[in-house]
């Protein structure tokens, strides 16, 4: 069984979720309300955190034209 390192698994506040993907919080509130984005609720409270893996999940690249393989 694999443990994951804390870098890993960064749990952000839907703030800084919205800071990271250079958006707003109601934009990372509707990613998660569409289910395009898993929230997690602190148990007993209203705070939601997300997975810095989970954001780059959501990221994808834009394809090119030429495809020529750049790097």
């Amino acid at each position: 069984m694999s443990v994951s390192s804390p870098e890993q698994t960064r749990w952000l506040s839907q703030i800084e979720a919205a800071e990271y993907l250079g958006v707003t919080d109601r934009t990372v509130r509707n990613y998660i309300s569409r289910g395009d984005l898993p929230g997690h609720r602190v148990k007993g409270s209203r705070l939601v955190r997300i997975r810095r893996a989970d954001l780059d999940a959501l990221l994808r690249p834009i394809p090119t034209a030429g495809g020529g393989g750049r790097v």
